[in-house]
């Protein structure tokens, strides 16, 4: 026993590397790596329970960080505002640009008119609801009950993969999920001239409103007519690139999925230079690239890049989220009017606003049903408020913080454990399901 402890004494002593085995830099190495091993594999072992990606990964933060010795690594957003508003930006376009490149069908009126009353009357509503429920019951001000409603009206591109469509010409596009994927993928750029506007509040106050003319011709006019102008703009040219070249040049050719990322931060910088909202600029570029060349193999590349690095970053995202409740006291300001109030967001205003957006459709109550329901909200709401506490002066910060974190989580748990037997019962029900 004693031989041994000397040579292990000895080998730390002499490793020419200098490698200390408890290093936390080795640590989070290890764990990194099994981590993303465990995001590879855990979908094909999740798909036929009802669990998602999300649970785990949310899971596995809050075990470590409730770990002795573990707690110090916590993360609190809170201190870390700039860092977690890059990261939750970065997460939200990448998920916008292969939701993008994942719907078969072409943009139209009529082919997408639940994505219209989702967005144009669902949306509105939602919004509208959920500020006067937060000012009565969290009583915080106007504005930041604007601002909190703004940030959970919108369904999460990142999400709400586990009920959006499949990848290119997969023919995995029926219209629930084509719904919830056409507005998951529009619906986070048009939440933000009411987060705008929410931050204009925090200035001025509810009643002084010499902002509303300036928001009405720059927030909600012009940035949405600029996202959508240079994200159509940035796909037709990358997609000349790609697909129209002389043939020795075509980019295509070269099968790099990663040019996915490129064009997403290509569109994405090119809107916020004019001014316009690069969540909608990269969402339209993905359609624009889509139109080009529909039934393109490299569609399919550049998807699957863009999801593989989407779930990548999703698992570091909700890994910090979970450490975060259990170790950074994200619950700290949470109270139960604010549970109530998640309850309500999920239960009530969401399914029955969405519900009422769809009337006259034609949609069977079920699927109907179930658009309405699954609104999930997730890494965008997390984006808006970061944002906008950065941008603007809120009164009630850390009730912000707790509601929302505590309406994201609830909505994971919620759906994640739901959709799967849900969506199973439906595929079977209409006849595709195995």
């Amino acid at each position: 026993m004693q031989l041994r402890a000397k040579r292990c004494v000895w080998l730390a002593a002499n490793d020419p590397n200098g490698v200390d085995i408890l290093d936390p830099y080795i640590l989070a190495l290890l764990g990194l790596g099994g981590l993303v091993l465990l995001t590879a594999w855990l979908p094909m072992a999740l798909e036929t329970v009802p669990l998602s990606l999300p649970i785990v990964c949310i899971g596995i933060g809050a075990g470590a960080a409730a770990l002795p010795g573990f707690e110090t690594f916590a993360p609190r957003p809170e201190n870390h505002i700039d860092l977690v508003m890059r990261l939750t930006e970065f997460l939200v376009v990448i998920s916008l640009m292969g939701a993008g490149l994942k719907l078969d069908r072409p943009l139209g009126f009529r082919s997408w008119r639940l994505t219209w009353r989702l967005l144009g009357v669902a949306m509105p509503l939602t919004i509208l609801c959920l500020a006067l429920a937060a000012h009565w019951m969290l009583g915080v001000s106007a504005a930041a009950a604007l601002l909190l409603a703004a940030a959970l009206a919108p369904t999460d591109p990142v999400l709400a993969s586990d009920i959006q469509v499949g990848p290119p010409d997969s023919g995995e596009e029926d219209e629930i999920r084509f719904a919830l994927t056409s507005e998951a993928g529009l619906n986070d750029g048009l939440a933000f001239p009411f987060v705008f506007a929410a931050i204009a509040m925090s200035a001025v106050g509810p009643d002084d409103m010499p902002w509303f003319g300036t928001w009405v011709a720059v927030d909600l006019i012009w940035r949405i007519a600029a996202g959508v102008a240079v994200g159509y703009g940035a796909g037709r040219a990358l997609a000349w690139l790609l697909f129209r070249m002389p043939h020795r040049a075509k980019l295509s050719q070269s099968g790099d999925g990663f040019v996915a990322l490129g064009i997403t931060c290509v569109a994405y910088a090119l809107a916020e230079l004019a001014h316009g909202y690069g969540f909608i600029a990269v969402f339209v570029a993905a359609l624009a690239l889509r139109a080009a060349e529909r039934h393109h193999a490299y569609q399919r590349k550049l998807h699957d890049f863009a999801e593989e690095l989407e779930r990548v970053m999703m698992m570091l995202l909700l890994v910090g989220f979970g450490a975060a409740i259990t170790g950074g006291s994200l619950f700290g300001g949470l109270t139960w009017a604010g549970v109530g109030f998640s309850v309500l967001v999920l239960f009530v205003v969401r399914p029955l606003i969405a519900w009422l957006g769809l009337a006259g459709t034609g949609l069977p109550a079920a699927e109907r049903g179930i658009i309405s329901f699954y609104g999930i909200r997730g890494i965008g709401s997390m984006y808006y408020l970061t944002y906008a506490l950065q941008a603007g002066t809120f009164a009630e910060p850390a009730t912000l913080w707790s509601t929302l974190a505590f309406t994201v989580l609830l909505s994971i748990v919620l759906h994640g454990t739901t959709v799967t037997p849900v969506m199973r019962w439906l595929d079977q029900k209409s006849g595709t399901g195995g």
